[in-house]
């Protein structure tokens, strides 16, 4: 598939709209939308989930800028995450390529339906009033995972560092929430280099997508703070639950069209 239709465009601008709201509101890049819909544009996997990574790059930039401008991006766990996030997806953006498109498909699932079941209420009021901000070495770990969904799978991992901060660092969900988009983007934008020197995907329709969710994610990223926490964890959780049905469903029939 060389170029998009018109009625290709019609339905990848509010889809792309719906996948910037959810990724400003909820720290993940919009993959989780656009990889499906590029799925069901008839691209295969590899080049989907390639394509689905350009477009994750100005989404989670539009929500990051929107933080760093409203000065709710502390600088040091931003710089942490975010530069083990872009290190780890160059490594991992080389291995996607030599895994078969189902099994990243069925990878998808196996994560979703874990994350539905991890994804839990805010826990702001366990979070450590010493002063003392979480730790490098978890943060590190975190933006490893995100170069992991990133470089791998081309999905942002939102949906995978917003419950780990949650849990793993006792970190509120509004906080954990703008670091993962930080490290999105991060992510995302090493990974499509790495895309752009092999030649996957599509980067103008990815591009495309990923302008159109930016508008989007910083409106959304913007009103971050009037949702309530638990809605947000509802919000995460239903979110899983609805893409492992979807990714387990494609990698199934992609399994049974090979033998």
């Amino acid at each position: 598939m060389a170029a998009m239709t018109l009625a290709d465009v019609l339905l990848a601008v509010p889809l792309g709209l719906l996948a910037g709201a959810l990724a400003g509101l909820l720290g993940i890049g919009g993959g989780l939308i656009f990889a499906p819909l590029l799925l069901w544009m008839g691209l295969s996997p590899h080049q989907a989930l390639a394509t689905s990574t350009f477009a994750i790059v100005p989404t989670a930039i539009g929500g990051s800028y929107t933080h760093w401008r409203s000065r709710s991006l502390p600088l040091k766990p931003a710089l942490v995450i975010g530069l083990t996030a872009f290190a780890t997806a160059l490594i991992f953006s080389r291995l996607g390529g030599l895994v078969a498109g189902w099994h990243l498909l069925a990878l998808q699932a196996l994560l979703y339906v874990v994350l539905a079941g991890s994804i839990r209420a805010d826990r702001e009021a366990s979070h450590p009033s010493d002063g003392q901000g979480p730790s490098p070495w978890g943060l590190s770990a975190v933006g490893a995972v995100a170069g992991l969904s990133g470089g791998l799978l081309g999905l942002g991992g939102g949906l995978l560092m917003v419950p780990l901060m949650m849990s793993g660092l006792s970190m509120p969900i509004r906080q954990a929430i703008r670091l993962s988009t930080l490290a999105v983007a991060c992510s995302a934008s090493a990974a499509s280099l790495q895309f752009l020197q092999e030649g996957r995907g599509l980067a103008s329709m990815g591009l495309l997508l990923g302008g159109v969710a930016a508008v989007s994610a910083q409106w959304t990223a913007s009103r971050l703070d009037r949702v309530r926490p638990g809605m947000l964890a509802w919000l995460l959780r239903l979110l899983a639950l609805v893409l492992a049905i979807d990714s387990g469903r494609r990698a199934i029939a992609l399994a049974l069209s090979l033998n």
